[in-house]
């Protein structure tokens, strides 16, 4: 009789190659394949449970980022020779239709099938994937028209969306509350754009984020991130805590050192130590949403946060931690088992309830940067 500790282990130490193989051989094949319109253009937004594109459903903009970014990654990873051409497809694509179809300036949030503009909000979050597409394109061979690219959604960030009270507002039209989501996703950009263009000013602009992040969202006295701002930054009460957020934080945080030398170790530390507090107990894995007393709020557990609190123990291997590599491929090991074996080879489970019963019926694109990210991160550090 096998001892269950044992096969954990062994499970835990061949993860890495395990889940590469899983983006390589099937993952990026289904993307490309089935993922993508061939009628129309562009990815679909999701499968359905038999791994059929739903054709019909609308469009969202970061979603085409984000896909681009997969295939890009992938392709500068050398994991996939078509790579490249599917990620310059899916930018063409992006680019022709999403980009000031109104004639306005700026990226629409959504559009139908047929290409038409659904929701013409230029949202904060879905340009900051755009710059992270554009980064990880650029990264490929320096294309001075990609780069042209970058340059113009940059200014159309900081002409349109900039808010005077620090950071960047939710969108055009800004609303209410602010969230930290969008400064996150933006602050992930700008460390791409340095690693892609060596320019310093992507240094200096992710150091107005961190500034950001330790001024107005990180609260020192509970040492949590928070998700709902006012609009001068002021948190709403009662605090709500992502404990995936609070791993994703951590992640970049260690990005951030690494391109301007800043140490991050304290509130990387801290972040983590927060997020472990939201473990759901039959799994280990984290769970959606809870409050700054530690306690459990919503129980539902997604895919997402499987893949961050990894990342977060990857960045901390990275820094030499004790045991953060065997804490990160633990991670990863619990991210395969329960979500990554779905009946369609290269698919996963979105969302679970405190039973372990699936609560979302089709396969979402969107989770698809959350996993490869998480598997080139630890192909890098502890693969």
């Amino acid at each position: 009789m096998v001892d269950p500790s044992t096969a954990s282990a062994r499970e835990a130490g061949d993860i890495v190659a395990q889940l590469k193989s899983f983006v390589i051989e099937r993952s990026l094949p289904l993307w490309s394949g089935e993922g993508w319109d061939r009628t129309t253009g562009g990815f679909v937004d999701r499968l359905d449970q038999d791994g059929h594109a739903d054709r019909q459903a609308p469009r969202r903009t970061f979603v085409q980022a984000r896909q681009i970014y997969c295939f890009a990654k992938a392709a500068q990873m050398g994991w996939y020779p078509d790579g490249k051409e599917i990620a310059l497809k899916g930018l063409d694509h992006l680019l022709g239709k999403a980009r000031a179809p109104d004639g306005r300036p700026g990226f629409v949030h959504r559009l139908g099938a047929d290409g038409a503009v659904l929701d013409a909000r230029r949202d904060t979050y879905d340009h900051a994937f755009v710059l992270l597409a554009l980064a990880t394109v650029y990264s490929l061979d320096r294309d001075a028209q990609v780069r042209s690219e970058i340059d113009a959604v940059l200014s159309f960030v900081d002409t349109k969306l900039r808010s005077p009270h620090g950071g960047f507002a939710e969108g055009v039209p800004a609303t209410l509350p602010r969230r930290q989501n969008p400064q996150m996703h933006l602050f992930e950009a700008m460390i791409a754009l340095f690693d892609a263009t060596h320019d310093l000013a992507f240094q200096q602009r992710a150091g107005e984020f961190f500034g950001l992040f330790m001024a107005s969202l990180y609260d020192k006295q509970r040492q949590a991130l928070g998700e709902y701002f006012e609009e001068d930054w002021s948190r709403i009460e009662p605090v709500v805590v992502e404990p995936g957020h609070q791993a994703e934080w951590a992640w970049l945080l260690k990005g951030f050192e690494r391109i301007t030398g800043c140490p991050t170790g304290r509130p990387r530390g801290e972040l983590l130590a927060t997020a472990l507090r939201y473990q759901d107990a039959a799994t280990g894995c984290l769970v959606d949403v809870g409050d700054t007393a530690g306690n459990i709020t919503h129980s539902t557990r997604r895919l997402w946060p499987q893949t961050e609190i990894a990342k977060a123990w990857i960045a901390q291997a990275e820094s030499g931690e004790e045991g953060a590599a065997d804490r990160a491929r633990d991670a990863l090991a619990r991210l395969e088992r329960h979500y990554l074996r779905h009946p369609v080879a290269g698919g996963w489970y979105d969302q679970f309830d405190r039973e372990g019963t699936s609560l979302v019926a089709t396969i979402p694109a969107s989770s698809f940067y959350h996993v490869l990210c998480a598997v080139t991160e630890a192909e890098q550090v502890i693969g």
